[in-house]
């Protein structure tokens, strides 16, 4: 069999059956044989795209997503999209078109270095110079990718070794020196954590994206009901537990509520699970005060442990079957009190939504949120709109709510809500985004339009790259480099792909326009005017 073939049937090994990419010269033989049609192909407008509408399918199915681009520019495109997935954990396998083998190194036509280059944010890569190591290649990737912390691989592959014959066979199993993650903790640090819970007058569970990767939403709840501990999450830990969850206080961080930020700051024991705890979860925090807690940090990778913030009891193991482990040895806390001074300073904390005479961004995703059916996906791009969305986003049912968290990639939206739909059309999927973002992955336009991908759009306007805008007044008083007053006609622009549109200015038309978009089976854009001046909290 022709290698290229073999990689496509070691694909389907896998249960790949949707794969993003975008062709050219080094990878000929791999299109010829993807024409065949054990796969479905997506030719996206853009390399970056590819890795985003893979990640977006990834998160859904919760599977390792798949994408392919050609050697050189198509490389160095995906570099973006492979560091937003690396940084937030999603199981990807990359395969890129290489120069001939004989070429490498001579600077030919489109050559790149793409193993060195991405090496310091992928899991894993390959350079594959011998096609008789493709099928074990190929299965070590997978495994990699969706075991331990998952994360990106890249395999790249000459355009000569495609070319090259072998007799298919596909490894059964993965042996792989140096690679064993651990998956259960230790016994006795779980027995420690345990007691330091148990003693604890004011403990508070603090859930990261980890609980999506390990599938651990059902665990995470039945350890806060059989203990009544409450719970904050950071951004990438939305929806972790129902937005009307009796244990759930809300989202920490820097752009997260004051009130979970002050739970952070009173709590006498954080129990951190499948969380890195990086800056932006610890802003708005007072360090010295994290510092001068108890900490119990549950991660799968002992990398993250105590890198950030210093741990007292570190467990390394899933996040979910670390929680099965200590649920038999939970039982429930007197924490009424507790309970109560929290919920005393969520009350005290929140406040009234304040309308002017444009779109309250805010509002507009509390309505959407309100008629939206229980199994939607809403996937935020970066900027203002990811935390409008983040904070008033409703979760309950099979929602998810996806963003770019670690990488903060603007242009995210589009590209990763088309993977989402596409892993599961029969969810309704709405990719939300500011003027700015938009702008990043707009010919996305194109894939929806072949593709007749029913992905729901809503674009915040304010004529500002509104998060920088914002950071630059609260800096320096003043705004700059940030306008974006000559905005197209952005109706119009998406208008001529033939799909419908509408503008809204106030928020009387809000429940109406999102009515009739969600009605329609096909794609549907809505712009929203927001004020300039409209902040992020």
């Amino acid at each position: 069999m022709i290698a290229a073939e073999v990689i496509v049937h070691c694909l389907a090994e896998e249960g790949v059956d949707l794969v993003f990419g975008y062709p050219g010269g080094a990878v000929l033989p791999l299109y010829e044989a993807l024409r065949g049609g054990v796969l479905r192909h997506v030719l996206v407008r853009q390399e970056q795209a590819a890795v985003h509408s893979a990640n977006g399918y990834a998160r859904v199915t919760g599977r390792v997503g798949v994408c392919i681009g050609t050697s050189g520019p198509g490389a160095t495109n995906l570099v973006t999209g492979i560091a937003t997935a690396y940084m937030d954990s999603i199981p990807l396998v990359v395969i890129t078109g290489q120069v001939k083998t004989s070429y490498i190194g001579r600077d030919v036509f489109q050559e790149v270095d793409i193993t060195g280059a991405s090496e310091s944010f992928t899991k894993h890569n390959y350079l594959v110079r011998d096609a008789a190591h493709l099928p074990r290649i190929i299965k070590e990737a997978f495994h990699i990718a969706r075991t331990g912390r998952p994360g990106p691989v890249l395999i790249d592959i000459p355009s000569d070794v495609q070319a090259e014959t072998l007799k298919y066979h596909y490894p059964k199993d993965v042996s792989i020196r140096g690679y064993k993650p651990t998956e259960k903790g230790h016994m006795g640090q779980v027995k420690r954590a345990v007691k330091a819970i148990r003693e604890a007058k004011r403990p508070l569970l603090f859930a990261g994206g980890g609980i999506f990767l390990s599938n651990a939403q059902q665990e995470l709840a039945q350890f806060a009901e059989t203990t009544g501990i409450p719970v904050v999450h950071t951004l990438m830990g939305t929806g972790c537990l129902p937005t009307d969850h009796p244990n759930l206080i809300g989202m920490i961080g820097s752009h997260g509520f004051k009130y979970a930020n002050k739970a952070m700051e009173m709590a006498d024991l954080l129990i951190f699970v499948g969380a890195r705890i990086a800056d932006r979860a610890t802003g708005g925090i007072q360090e010295d005060l994290l510092a001068n807690r108890d900490i119990i940090h549950i991660d799968v990778d002992p990398a993250e442990i105590g890198k950030n913030v210093g741990c007292d009891i570190p467990v390394v193991g899933d996040a979910r079957l670390v929680l099965l482990q200590m649920l038999p040895l939970v039982q429930p806390l007197p924490l009424e009190k507790w309970r109560a001074d929290l919920k005393a300073v969520k009350e005290a904390e929140q406040t009234p939504l304040e309308f002017g005479a444009l779109v309250n961004p805010k509002h507009a995703i509390r309505v959407l949120s309100g008629m939206l059916d229980d199994h939607a996906v809403l996937v935020a791009d970066v900027g203002q709109n990811q935390f409008w969305s983040a904070r008033n986003f409703q979760i309950h049912g099979t929602r998810r709510f996806l963003c770019s968290g670690g990488f903060g990639t603007m242009g995210y939206s589009i590209p990763a809500a088309v993977g989402a739909k596409m892993a599961d059309p029969s969810r309704t999927v709405v990719s939300v985004m500011g003027d700015g973002s938009f702008q990043m992955s707009m010919y996305e336009l194109g894939t929806i339009k072949a593709n007749k991908i029913g992905l729901k759009m809503v674009l915040f306007n304010n004529s500002k790259l509104g998060m920088v805008r914002e950071l630059q007044d609260n800096r320096y008083g003043e705004p700059f480099g940030v306008m974006l007053d000559d905005n197209p006609d952005f109706t119009a622009l998406v208008a001529a792909y033939g799909f419908p549109v509408r503008k809204v200015e106030t928020n009387e038309k809000l429940e109406e326009t999102f009515r009739e978009m969600l009605a329609h089976e096909g794609p549907f854009f809505v712009e929203c005017i927001v004020d300039s001046k409209e902040s992020t909290l």
